[in-house]
């Protein structure tokens, strides 16, 4: 058997198991079995991720090109299945389509029918093998004999979960040690979990915390070192061109080597923070940034550091790190932040921040260390009204005035734990908590019509079902018990607010922040 099917065999097992230990072990035998210089391919693919990204392989290729019967056993390798990949990237100019088929056809032809089925999901991004959670970091812990700490604190600065994993294995015991930040270098942004309240942040975080105003702007990371400036999205491109008075800004700070972690948004005359498009607008722009920059001006406002002149401050306590922020960066380009030792001063600053236009605070933990790339339980947002980041699964057409657009909008939440395929056809990995086609503008509609099509996986009578690639802000009342979905939870009034197109499918709420939240609603927290 090849080392696809090895890794067939474990997403087998991690399908027919709700254990998370069983999980992890069916994770760590494949991770330890595959061929080291095949480690990261086998991290990828279990990720349900390819390193080529899209194929731009459709389905009604895929459907020509796998007509022919499946081998009779395993045998292909890692490696090989990647060439065919990347032959398939290559393929350009007259006849493509042609050629595709038939390199399609091939790979297809030489792989048994779970090999077959794996190969599929994969390259329509339908996969997910348990790669979720810390699933696979504890797998490489666990495959590598290394302490699980050590990988979980190397994952935070390592380029990717496969030079991680290849690190791990290693003879070298010091080689997770050397995975350090550097620089110039980007790491994944520390996410928060959501509080229905301030109280309710209190209760997980108190007695003492920090409170900070929730920017409804673009995450930033700024890297300084001499001269050399570089700003990344929180998908982490660098957006220096685009925003060259942050640039100028980090130029003027006294510190000779600086990450700083923080938001760009854009205010209006009197100070208060504009709608979240028009920063959107100016963020990430490439033409006429000279005359944007002059109609629509950005500010930088920082909330954490993460380096300072040659010392990494990642792992150290919360107030730490802002002791640092305070010397390299000046309060007027600081998130306000109030260290509230009790319930009424913090609620006292929530009005005022919403007072101020923004769109909620930050409570965050005193002693925790920045969990990049985490979802970390020691910061928690608290929004003036209750959102939650979704992902388009599915639209279904318009009635009346909305004839020809896609309308009704399936949503779903991450989840966090491998969710199989439920019977509407929505794609794995997702729990849908309801549908919504309030919100929409005409100009809206007709945007989401184009980019939903060009989505699209598959259709019935009643929708189109898509990549879950888009993700969109929705508001709603209150969370409520349903049996109609398959978590068991819907939206009340849900209805949309905007699309998220600073985020990923990655980054959208997960299932269990939604239970979170109907307990807290239903008071059992």
């Amino acid at each position: 058997m090849g080392s696809l099917g090895v890794l067939v065999q474990a997403w087998e097992r991690v399908g027919a198991t709700a254990s998370r230990s069983a999980k992890i072990a069916a994770l760590a035998d494949a991770l330890a079995a595959v061929p080291a210089a095949e480690l990261p391919l086998a991290v990828n693919y279990l990720a349900g991720e390819l390193p080529q990204g899209r194929l731009g392989v459709s389905h009604a290729l895929l459907r020509e090109a796998g007509s022919a019967a499946p081998a009779s056993s395993a045998s292909l390798m890692l490696a090989e299945l990647d060439e065919r990949f990347s032959e398939l990237v290559e393929i350009r100019g007259a006849g493509a389509a042609r050629r595709r088929t038939q390199l399609l056809a091939e790979l297809l032809a030489a792989l048994e029918a779970r090999e077959r089925e794996f190969v599929l999901r994969l390259i329509v991004g339908e996969l997910r093998a348990g790669a979720l959670g810390g699933l696979m970091l504890e797998a490489i812990a666990t495959a590598s004999g290394r302490p699980a700490a050590a990988v979980r604190r190397a994952a935070m600065f390592a380029p990717s979960l496969g030079a991680l994993a290849q690190a791990a294995r290693s003879a070298d015991g010091e080689a997770l040690q050397a995975f350090q930040l550097r620089t110039l270098h980007p790491l994944e942004p520390m996410l928060a979990q959501t509080a229905g309240d301030v109280a309710a942040a209190y209760a997980r975080l108190g007695p003492s915390l920090a409170i900070e105003c929730k920017l409804d702007g673009a995450r930033i990371q700024l890297h300084k070192q001499g001269e050399q400036v570089r700003i990344y999205s929180r998908r982490l491109n660098d957006v220096a061109d685009s925003l060259p008075e942050i640039v100028e800004l980090a130029r003027r700070l006294p510190a000779e080597e600086l990450v700083l972690d923080g938001e760009a948004i854009a205010l209006d005359a009197s100070g208060r923070p504009r709608p979240f498009q028009q920063t959107m607008r100016r963020f990430g722009r490439k033409l006429d940034v000279a005359a944007m920059r002059e109609r629509l001006p950005l500010q930088a406002y920082f909330f954490d550091c993460l380096r300072l002149d040659g010392e990494t401050l990642v792992e150290r306590p919360a107030r730490e790190r802002w002791a640092s922020l305070e010397r390299a960066v000046p309060a007027e380009n600081r998130v306000p932040r109030l260290l509230a030792h009790d319930l009424a001063s913090a609620e006292r600053f929530y009005i005022d921040a919403i007072s101020a236009g923004h769109e909620g605070v930050m409570a965050k933990a005193l002693e925790a260390p920045y969990e990049a790339g985490n979802r970390g339980a020691s910061w928690l947002k608290i929004k003036r009204a209750h959102t939650l980041d979704l992902v388009v699964l599915a639209a279904e057409w318009g009635h009346g005035r909305r004839h020809g657009w896609l309308s009704n909008l399936h949503l779903g939440a991450r989840a966090t734990e491998p969710a199989p395929r439920d019977r509407t056809g929505h794609a794995a990995g997702f729990v849908m908590l309801g549908k919504t086609f309030k919100g929409l503008t005409d100009a809206l509609l007709q945007w989401q019509t184009r980019e939903l099509l060009a989505r699209e996986l598959s259709r019935d009578a009643l929708a189109v079902y898509v990549r879950p690639e888009l993700v969109v802000e929705v508001a709603f009342n209150d969370i409520q018990e349903s049996p109609q979905y398959p978590g068991g939870l819907a939206l009340r009034f849900a209805r949309v607010k905007r699309y998220r197109d600073d985020k990923g499918a990655g980054e959208a709420d997960t299932i269990e922040t939604v239970r979170m939240l109907y307990e807290a609603q239903s008071g059992a927290l």
